[in-house]
């Protein structure tokens, strides 16, 4: 089963990425931007989502994705690791994130 240490390895892996503990979790940034948290107790974490396409996600996957009440009017989704098909999928939504908070010219440039 995936967990923290494995969201941890592969955010880690992405260029320019850099680990910070704000609100006495771990976060993972890329130039000075977060695009990932590991919230609450470690059996799940947090990315960016554009709110429509969150919509579906959750929709489509509610028992994977779900946006606590606190974070409605954001742009972020969390996902549960335990439910999670693999690791590939869990590399596929780190860099997806990634992508987003990343500088356009490193993301354009990024190679996955």
């Amino acid at each position: 089963m995936l967990d923290v240490d494995d969201v941890r390895r592969i955010a880690l892996s992405l260029p320019r990425t850099v680990e910070r503990e704000l609100w006495n979790i771990p976060t993972f940034h890329v130039a000075g931007r977060m695009y990932v948290t590991v919230p609450d107790d470690g059996t799940s974490f947090a990315v960016r989502c554009p709110r429509l396409e969150r919509t579906e996600l959750i929709a489509a996957e509610p028992g994977k994705f779900w946006v606590p009440a606190h974070e409605a009017n954001s742009s972020w989704v969390r996902a549960r690791l335990g439910a999670l098909e693999d690791e590939q999928e869990l590399y596929d939504i780190l860099v997806d994130s990634w992508k987003q908070a990343a500088p356009t010219d490193l993301a354009e440039s990024f190679d996955n």
